[in-house]
């Protein structure tokens, strides 16, 4: 692809005085100034359904409401989703803060790991885009007063079938693993009183 570089600044020749020879435009600058900008935009990709050859860089890709019929060679350090890797550094997931509410909603879309300051007797919702194969934990905080307590909607199974008990004490820290079983089902186990 080429970009359009002008040959000849017409605005120029409006300054030169009458009678000069280059204030005439000629029919080459003309035609050479149309050879130009022809090749700049036929090698340049439509906007609707561009077609590529050859090797396309980009540095991000975003496909909404298509598909990719082709095959899309990336560097060798990224990584692909149906792939196996290993790693080699650290690998991490944001902790997604969660908006306290008596029924606290969860997108487990958005994240795997959450947090929330309870500031009153809650329920934990059933989280939407519940995948399975997904795990993760969930922090949750006393508020400064404490002895709050949590409910949990019937996706979360926990050992024995009985949902746990949260530690009582303002400022408390409790965390929540779990693994998405089902669309319907979240395994979770609980460590009570993090300190």
């Amino acid at each position: 692809m080429s970009n359009y570089t002008k040959a000849t600044n017409f605005a120029t020749k409006d300054s030169l005085p009458t009678g000069n020879a280059l204030k005439i435009v000629s029919g080459t600058e003309i035609d050479t100034e149309f050879s130009n900008i022809e090749t700049a935009v036929n090698t340049k990709a439509n906007i609707a359904s561009p077609t590529f050859t050859g090797t396309a860089t980009t540095d991000s890709l975003v496909v909404a409401g298509a598909s990719i019929a082709a095959t899309v060679a990336l560097a060798a350090s990224a990584v692909q989703v149906d792939a196996v890797h290993t790693f080699t550094a650290g690998q991490r997931g944001e902790i997604t803060a969660l908006t306290d509410a008596a029924s606290i909603a969860t997108d487990l879309a958005l994240s795997n790991n959450y947090s929330v300051t309870l500031a009153g007797n809650r329920t934990f919702a059933n989280p939407t885009n519940v995948v399975a194969g997904q795990s993760g934990s969930i922090f949750i905080t006393q508020d400064g007063t404490g002895s709050r307590t949590l409910a949990y909607g019937g996706y979360f199974k926990f050992v024995g079938g009985t949902a746990p008990v949260l530690s009582t004490a303002a400022a408390s820290v409790d965390r929540i693993d779990y693994v998405v079983a089902s669309a319907t089902q979240i395994h979770a186990v609980v460590s009570l009183d993090v300190k």
